[in-house]
């Protein structure tokens, strides 16, 4: 190479190696302080884009997980109340029971009659007045078949929709929480229910569970309120049966979170170990660039050595 002084090519070529091995230092800097090998598109643009859907993922996951969870919240609400009507039922056979039996006259009755239609009252109100977030539970509104679910409108009607997955798929996605109405009449009891099918209308069978002011009618009521009994247990049974379901759905999507993770970890998270040996290399090289481009420009002065000599 010959001694010129319009090109220092040599310190050209040092600086080239410099602004190589500090951009690389750059690199390894922001990764080490970020913790992310994918910082940027240019890291890894396929990566990239993996890590962000695996991220959409997760976070819909996480949401799903909370969304279960106030599923459950929503059931343990809906069967508290049931605890609270499963009470009143108890007592209201013991009522009927009373009534049932040739010692009391018909005053003594209609007393009796009272204090089960203030329980049958407030059986319904009860069922009125449940409500989680403003959906009321017991009332009806939550029943029906899965497929008369509509969510078109600004209130959803039908079966309440438990979505917890990242998609919307039916078969894995989400699921219905169905839940009948618990009011008195709904049960069949009190003055409010409805006259039962298949016999005359003014006879003790007709009237079932309606009042107990006569023994004829006490005596009906007990049939009527072992049932109430039985349609409050299935509400409660598949109540009971979701919350355990919505468990295990939690359980799973925790694990799926868990695991898809670590598998954005793998592919976004940055090797310390690894990254801090690539650190230290650049910058040795960095150091190492930067002499030697302190001794190329000052090579050019041993050419003015020749011009003054």
């Amino acid at each position: 190479m010959s001694l010129v002084i319009n090109h220092n090519l040599m310190a050209m070529n040092a600086a080239r190696n410099l602004n190589q091995a500090y951009s690389q230092l750059s690199v390894s800097t922001r990764r080490l302080s970020s913790g992310l090998r994918v910082g940027t598109a240019a890291d890894d643009a396929a990566g990239l884009a993996i890590r962000e859907l695996m991220r959409a993922d997760i976070s819909s996951l996480q949401q799903g997980v909370r969304n279960a969870n106030d599923a459950i919240s929503l059931i343990q609400t809906a069967d508290g109340a049931l605890q609270v009507v499963d009470e009143k039922l108890i007592r209201m056979k013991e009522l009927a029971l009373q009534a049932a039996t040739g010692t009391y006259n018909s005053d003594q009755r209609l007393i009796i009659d009272s204090e089960y239609q203030a329980m049958a009252s407030e059986i319904s109100r009860i069922a009125a007045a449940t409500d989680f977030n403003g959906i009321y539970l017991l009332n009806g509104n939550l029943s029906g078949p899965m497929t008369s679910h509509n969510g078109n409108g600004l209130d959803s009607t039908g079966p309440l929709k438990i979505h917890f997955g990242t998609g919307n798929d039916s078969a894995e996605d989400y699921y219905y929480i169905a839940i009948a109405g618990a009011s008195a009449s709904a049960l069949g009891l009190g003055h409010a229910a409805a006259a039962k099918g298949g016999a005359t209308a003014d006879t003790a069978e007709a009237n079932a569970g309606k009042a107990i002011s006569t023994q004829a009618l006490a005596q009906a009521a007990l049939a009527a309120i072992n049932q109430a009994i039985i349609s409050k247990d299935k509400i409660r049974a598949n109540l009971g049966s979701i919350q355990n379901r919505l468990e295990n759905t939690i359980t799973n999507l925790t694990i799926q979170a868990e695991n898809l993770q670590a598998a954005e970890s793998r592919i976004s998270d940055v090797d310390v170990a690894t990254e801090m040996t690539e650190f230290t290399r650049q910058q040795i090289l960095t150091q190492a660039a930067v002499a030697m481009l302190a001794q190329a420009n000052s090579l050019p002065q041993m050419a003015l050595q020749l011009i003054s000599g």
